[in-house]
């Protein structure tokens, strides 16, 4: 399983290449894409599928997993997660909210971005490492990563906040190296599970044509 390589250990995953025809869903989520068009209601049903799969991996038994504010999925109590879906690629993962306090991912096109949106979703600071990078890892689109990344960071934020994440409120750096990036926070962080919600940290790889990130945010602990 590709995704798993840049997941904590506690968090349970499943993706898909390809579509599942067959893939059933529950009434609540049939209307939910009851307008949509074949393609859609197909990688929906399949993003569904790969969620059970991952439920299934913590004992969590097959349920409805419809859209809460914003469209983000609601878990089963108890539970948090994160879905993601581009061409070729649907995936899920879940953790138990003990353990994980929030978690979220993005598959992307290991593409570049259309023109001019670069600078519309990224800082100075950040287009800055661009030539670097791409000198370093040509093989890789940085803008795209980059773009990725900050969807990452915004599925773990609204889940602990319910307060809206815009592209220039947090700043990525990119460790090649590594393969993993640091998230500044650039707007006001509130308090998540009582302590202050800090800057995050992700992971990233690419595989089979496909950019995936994710930011695992652990439950923190108090010391006795």
């Amino acid at each position: 399983m590709v995704i798993r390589d840049i997941l904590h250990a506690q968090v349970a995953s499943a993706e898909s290449f390809v579509d599942t025809l067959a893939a059933p869903l529950f009434p609540e989520e049939r209307a939910l894409v009851a307008g949509a068009a074949d393609k859609r209601r197909h990688e929906f049903a399949t993003a569904r599928a790969c969620a059970r799969t991952a439920l299934a991996e913590l004992g969590v038994p097959p349920v409805p997993i419809l859209r809460g504010e914003r469209g983000s999925p609601v878990w089963p109590p108890g539970i948090v997660g994160s879905i993601t879906h581009c061409a070729g690629y649907r995936a899920a993962v879940v953790a138990y909210a003990t353990q994980i306090s929030t978690i979220g991912i993005d598959a992307e096109p290991n593409a570049p971005l259309p023109n001019g949106v670069i600078d519309i979703i990224s800082l100075p600071l950040e287009r800055s490492q661009l030539q670097l990078l791409a000198t370093e890892r040509p093989d890789v689109c940085w803008d795209r990563l980059i773009f990725s990344a900050k969807e990452s960071i915004y599925k773990a934020w609204f889940p602990l906040t319910r307060r809206w994440l815009g592209f220039e409120d947090a700043a990525v750096a990119i460790n090649e190296a590594e393969a993993t990036f640091g998230v500044r926070l650039l707007a006001p962080t509130p308090l998540a599970s009582g302590f202050p919600l800090g800057n995050f940290t992700g992971r990233w790889l690419v595989s089979g044509g496909v950019i995936l990130t994710a930011v695992t945010v652990p439950v923190q602990r108090t010391v006795p």
